[in-house]
């Protein structure tokens, strides 16, 4: 709920109010009865949890009828239930509008305010029947952060549907949509986030890590490493942010979160309990225009690190996001970036094109000799191109189900289109090449990809999914994380440089009429996808909405990425991991709209690749297969 947009009561206490207001008619028998007595909205609101009986009590002790309505103004205005031009309007001059605007008249100024979270009762109370719209930010069951433009209201006899994660939002944010906690000089702050605390148990976790990557990445110990973890390092902070402008069309948003997911300490006081001691690291930082023309189209522009348009619209809902499916299907990513987009409202049916400069980036990290480069200024092949990344999608959104508490449906189309250079110092050339490449040389590949994603949900069952295919998609976490490799077929004479950073090995040698060349460098095919179901088991069986079993929920997905086979022959001809895929199944339980409960059973697998006489290494031997049965499960704390 915002102050634009609230329920059916919420508008009706307004309408009566104002009302009042502008008639002069206040609701009381005489001025000396109006200090002991509440009126009969004050009444209703306290009987729909809205106000408490303290508030009550102060509206009460209100001097004069005129005191007692601005009093239940501020309090509205304070709780969100209503805007800064309503709460202006209701004190009977709408032309006032605040700092934030951008005014500077004589308005007196509402001093900055925390909204104390209501009662469960309260917020059901007042919750508007499901819009596409809903100008509410929630925490799905997962953790992701949700737009405040993608989630659905539930009504108070409704039980939500499996509505899907949406990092991305259609059709802009709306003014007030956010619903600021704090606000501070005309800027509207909301914090939120979560605490997440889960044990792990892998049967075969040869990285150490505490979250699953494929198989076959390094050899294991003999019984294929098995590991137990509790971590809290998924824990995620975050605050939307609002500034305020006087024009009623335009909105400005923006958002900070970070998470703990960072590396290790290497400090004296933290070396021994270095596993526990994760660093904060920035997940997301940007700040958004929206601009609505008319009722029909609406202009976007972000500015700063966000989810990327290509392949980040459709995210599984998994309990374990630390990889969220890296190399097994899911692509994902956040990258700084320049977004723009519109939307055109047909009625039932909105259609948004996004378009964005994005950091060129393909995930090639300096050589482990070469560590301090990553340190000091992270993988630079990528921006050595010297060309930005272009990325964009293509979103349909429509209300599939009409049924209450069921968030609409989209299909989704991505691309993107970049490219990386690898740079050779003269000083690094071969003796044998050094006269043909004195200076250096420069030798890079494409990377590009396309995807179709689809999220369709009802209040019986949702189905989500995407399917892609590219190349060079490591740094989207795809092509069992391959990158690139050196064609060196009909070159004669060849010798191995490093890259600048570490990163590559380039290879010269002779072509067939004997001239020295650089081995062309050519970036690994990929393709995959993930499938999704969500079943809202507490609906399915008409559970009390308000009850302690309205928050059950059942997920299962698929998941797979493979690498294309004949560039694997070439980029890793002594044998190594060619496909792998994961299966999940999550199950749900929500004690509260603050505390869940979840408990994740999945098989994690990665198959070697069978064009080659030699398989990767796996508990010593050379093995076809690699598997990872895993189990997590949890409590989040959110707010």
């Amino acid at each position: 709920m915002t102050g634009k947009k609230c329920g059916v009561l919420v508008c009706s206490a307004f309408v009566l109010l104002s009302s009042l207001v502008w008639s002069g008619r206040v609701v009381a028998q005489s001025q000396n009865t109006s200090q002991n007595s509440a009126t009969p909205l004050v009444r209703v609101l306290q009987a729909k949890g809205i106000l408490t009986a303290e508030e009550v009590a102060q509206l009460s002790q209100a001097s004069s009828a005129s005191d007692a309505d601005s009093r239940l103004a501020k309090l509205l205005l304070s709780k969100g239930i209503i805007s800064q031009a309503d709460y202006n309007q209701m004190l009977g001059d709408p032309s006032v509008v605040t700092a934030s605007s951008g005014s500077s008249g004589s308005a007196s100024l509402v001093p900055a305010v925390y909204h104390v979270p209501g009662t469960a009762a309260a917020a059901a109370a007042v919750a508007p029947a499901i819009a596409s719209n809903a100008p509410v930010v929630t925490v799905d069951s997962d953790q992701q952060q949700v737009p405040p433009s993608q989630t659905a209201s539930v009504s108070p006899t409704t039980i939500s549907a499996a509505n899907p994660i949406r990092p991305l939002p259609v059709g802009g944010i709306k003014k007030g949509e956010l619903k600021p906690a704090i606000t501070v000089a005309g800027v509207g702050i909301t914090p939120y986030g979560f605490l997440k605390a889960t044990f792990v148990h892998d049967s075969s976790e040869p990285t150490a890590d505490d979250f699953p990557l494929p198989g076959f990445l390094n050899d294991s110990g003999p019984n294929g490493a098995p590991e137990f973890h509790v971590k809290a390092r998924a824990s995620r902070f975050g605050t939307n942010f609002e500034w305020g402008d006087r024009n009623p069309n335009l909105t400005v948003t923006g958002k900070i979160e970070f998470d703990f997911e960072g590396n290790f300490n290497r400090s004296d006081n933290r070396n021994i309990s270095s596993i526990r001691s994760s660093n904060p690291s920035i997940r997301l930082a940007f700040g958004r225009i929206d601009y609505k023309f008319s009722n029909a189209d609406t202009f976007s522009a972000l500015f700063g690190q966000d989810w990327t348009p290509f392949t980040s619209s459709t995210l599984p809902n998994i309990l374990e996001t630390t990889g969220l499916g890296i190399g097994f299907g899911v692509l994902w990513e956040r990258a700084p970036q320049m977004r723009f987009g519109w939307t055109h409202n047909f009625g039932a049916f909105q259609l948004m094109p996004e378009i964005a400069v994005v950091l060129p980036a393909v995930g090639d990290v300096p050589s482990a000799a070469n560590i301090s480069n990553q340190l000091g200024y992270g993988e630079r092949q990528g921006p050595d191109s010297a060309s930005p990344q272009l990325e964009g999608r293509l979103v349909g959104q429509w209300q599939l189900d009409h049924a209450p508490g069921v968030a609409p449906a989209e299909l989704i189309v991505s691309f993107e289109e970049g490219s990386r250079t690898a740079i050779v110092l003269g000083s690094a050339v071969p003796a044998a090449y050094h006269g043909a490449f004195p200076e250096g040389a420069r030798v890079g590949s494409p990377t590009n990809g396309v995807t179709f994603e689809w999220q369709l949900p009802s209040h019986w069952v949702t189905l989500i999914g995407k399917v892609y295919s590219g190349s060079d998609l490591r740094y989207y976490f795809g092509g069992q994380l391959f990158s690139n490799y050196n064609s060196v077929f009909g070159l004669k004479n060849t010798a191995d440089a490093l890259s600048i950073d570490g990163g590559s090995t380039v290879v010269f040698g002779t072509n067939a009429s004997g001239t020295p060349v650089v081995a062309p460098e050519l970036p690994v095919r990929a393709r995959g996808g993930f499938a999704q179901i969500g079943l809202p088991l507490s609906r399915w069986f008409g559970s009390d909405p308000e009850g302690r079993n309205a928050g059950w929920s059942l997920y299962g997905m698929y998941g797979t990425d493979q690498a294309n086979t004949r560039d694997l022959i070439k980029a890793a001809p002594g044998g190594s991991r060619a496909r792998s895929d994961m299966t999940v199944g999550t199950l749900n339980y929500k004690l509260n709209k603050w505390v869940s409960f979840s408990f994740e059973e999945s098989l994690y697998r990665t198959r070697a690749n069978t064009a080659v006489p030699d398989f990767p290494l796996f508990m010593g031997l050379h093995q076809h297969e690699w598997r990872d049965l895993r189990s997590e499960g949890g409590a989040i704390f959110s707010f």
